[in-house]
């Protein structure tokens, strides 16, 4: 369920801002106006999702298997390459 925005001025937001961070904090939203014109919103932040780090390693793994130096290129040539600079 999306909650709705609330429009607060400027000072109206300056001189409350606390309070609306505590609002925010509840799930409530903002948009902030200066002279009628919105500028700025105060949003709850939403929590992400983490990884476990075996989920973390797992994940590397599998980003790494689909990545290649291509069909003739090895590492080796690559460090020897760095070696002639």
């Amino acid at each position: 369920m999306k909650t709705k925005t609330k429009t607060v001025g400027a000072f109206e937001a300056k001189t409350h801002l606390s309070e609306l961070l505590d609002l925010a904090a509840m799930g409530e939203r903002f948009t902030i106006t200066k002279r009628g014109k919105p500028v700025a919103m105060i949003v709850p932040l939403e929590e992400e999702p983490r990884m476990t780090p075996a989920e973390a390693v797992a994940a590397l793994k599998e980003i790494r298997s689909r990545v290649t130096l291509g069909d003739e290129l090895t590492v080796k040539d690559l460090i020897e390459e760095g070696r002639r600079w």
